[in-house]
């Protein structure tokens, strides 16, 4: 994957990675969210941070997020799906308004610093 591939065909991408969930009538476990995400996330080099299950603006939504690329050139994504079923979203943590946004560069942080210590 080209490190300097712009936001939005870098979402792209995904979304047509994880065609199976982009509008799922029917409720998702977590389980399967974050497999087909983890399986779309290796299709274009990505690493998944971690996925988690929050209440946003009411309704209950599995949200993933990731990381692709490496050094100055990594980017964070976030993925949410609602639980009950419907669209996938696909956005870059520093555009997004999810609150989750937040942490994907935290936690990446975190786990860099981890390495090295261990």
């Amino acid at each position: 994957m080209d490190p300097q591939i712009d936001d939005k065909a870098l979402e792209s991408a995904l979304e047509e990675s994880l065609g199976e969930l982009t509008s799922v009538p029917k409720a998702v476990s977590t389980e399967d969210f974050a497999s087909v995400v983890d399986g779309a996330l290796e299709a274009v080099g990505g690493k998944l941070l971690f996925s988690m299950c929050v209440a946003n603006n009411g309704t209950d939504e599995h949200v993933a997020a990731a990381s692709v690329g490496e050094g100055e050139s990594r980017q964070f994504l976030l993925l949410s799906l609602p639980t009950q079923g419907g669209s996938l979203k696909v956005e870059t943590a520093s555009k997004s308004d999810n609150p989750v946004a937040g942490i994907a560069a935290a936690y990446a942080g975190l786990m860099d610093a981890l390495k090295v210590a261990a």
